[in-house]
This record gives C-alpha cells, structure tokens and sequence, in this order.
C-alpha cells in the first residue's frame, strides 16, 4: 500500500492537468470524483529473458483479437509486447482507485505437448492491485493472474488523458498453477516477474 501512495501523490499532481483549463485546480483541491474511462490501450512488454524461456521450453504466446503482438528489441534482449484495447472503466486520483477493463488475450499454447490455455478480457484493479482475467472465455473463471509492483511506476497528465508506465507484473501462485497445469508444464512459478506493463487512458 506504501508503493500505491506514493503513486497517488504523483497522480494527485497529475490532476490538475486532466481536464477545462478553467477551474481545474479548485476541482482537485476537493475530493475527485471517478472519472469515466472512454478508452485507451495498455501494452505489456515481457522482461529479460522471459521471452527466451517460454520459447526455449516450447510454451508460445499469441495475442487474441483484438489484443496485438510483436517482437521488440531492448537492451540485450529481445521481448514481446502485446497491446489491448481499453474498453471502459473509472478512476480517482486521490486516493487512487478504480478499475480498467480491456479486451483480447493471450493464447499459451505449448508446442510440445498441443495443449493451450486462453486468458483474456484483462482487469486492471487500481483499487486492489491486481490484474484479473478470464480462463478460456468462462466468464465465471476469472482469476487474479498478476499483482501490480508500483514501485518504479511513473504518472503523467495532459487534458483528458492519463499515462502511466513502468507497473511490474508480479505473477500469482493461482496464474502459475493453472498455467501449469493447462499447458501441461512446470514452467511457471509464483513471483515470476513477467515484465511491465504501460496504459494510456482517455477519460
């Protein structure tokens, strides 16, 4: 909770920056009503090494529609880098709170073996600090896949707009075992850093 304060402070200055020139600094200085996310997109980029291992161990990630991936080149490595929609939600800066919702996924499939796995439908608790998602498009299996590391995050503000980036993506002990189990492998393990993750929000 400290990392997600620390954030809100920064998220605070931000709001002074969202919204009419006009009257923007008296709204803020009272408590900030959820503003109404119209949409967006949050990008997930694999950590180093990440993309190496799933391949090197047979397990493939595809992006479902209308999620995208690529491959990108960072420093050393090579990482991919998915990109879903964002298709509502709400938000409050001080403190900060709220929930994303997106749409796509991604799609395990362990070449090895043909087994697969679908998570899709990504939400982004602001609130909780988690991102959730649904199992092979069971709306009644969402599962916490990932808890939100805040502590290299950053927020900046323009009118109507709100970016943040650098949110470390934590895999839980319930996302590696379902993985696992699904895709037939031990590959994944609880506290796995994945990567980070980067969202642009209209609003």
């Amino acid at each position: 909770m400290r990392m997600f304060r620390r954030l809100a402070m920064t998220a605070a200055a931000a709001a002074l920056l969202l919204g009419p020139a006009a009257g923007v600094a008296s709204a803020a200085a009272h408590a900030p009503a959820a503003a109404r996310i119209t949409g967006g997109a949050t990008t997930v980029t694999t950590g180093p090494g990440i993309a190496a291992a799933l391949v090197k161990n047979g397990i493939v990630p595809l992006a479902t529609d209308p999620g995208t991936s690529a491959i990108t080149s960072r420093p050393g490595y090579l990482a991919e880098r998915f990109r879903f929609p964002v298709t509502g939600g709400k938000i409050t800066l001080s403190p900060l709170a709220g929930y994303i919702s997106h749409q796509g996924g991604i799609l395990f499939l362990n070449a090895r073996t043909g087994k697969e796995v679908v998570v899709s439908n990504f939400v982004i608790s602001l609130t909780k600090g988690s991102l959730t998602g649904i199992v092979n498009g069971n709306p009644k299996a969402r599962v916490p896949l990932f808890t939100l590391n805040l502590a290299h995050a950053s927020i900046k503000g323009a009118p109507h707009v709100l970016r943040a980036g650098g949110i470390g993506l934590v895999l839980t002990k319930t996302a590696a075992g379902a993985l696992n189990a699904a895709l037939g492998t031990s590959l994944f393990s609880a506290g796995l850093k994945l990567g980070t993750a980067a969202t642009v929000l209209h609003i």
